[in-house]
């Protein structure tokens, strides 16, 4: 379910560059979840890598404002680890 939330959430990214060299990419249905890079594959990569650390520390902490995307909802998952 996490690797399917995850390929979800990066399929709503956007991604914006190349300015000065750099590409801007984001996923603006995870707050905070943004990343930037020398290529859009760089700036895809570290996106990724900054979705997973943000949706582990939601995990951790059982914060259930995790936003649904495509249907798929962790909120679940956390409420009822947390019961």
């Amino acid at each position: 379910m996490l690797t399917a939330y995850i390929a979800k959430a990066l399929a709503h990214a956007i991604f914006d560059g190349p300015d000065d060299g750099q590409w801007y990419g984001e996923i603006s249905l995870c707050p905070g979840v943004w990343a930037m890079g020398d290529s859009q594959e760089a700036c895809r990569k570290e996106l990724q890598e900054v979705l997973e650390e943000w949706l582990l520390l939601k995990l951790r902490d059982n914060d259930p404002d995790i936003p649904v995307i495509d249907g798929i909802c962790l909120n679940d998952a956390v409420l009822q680890e947390s019961a």
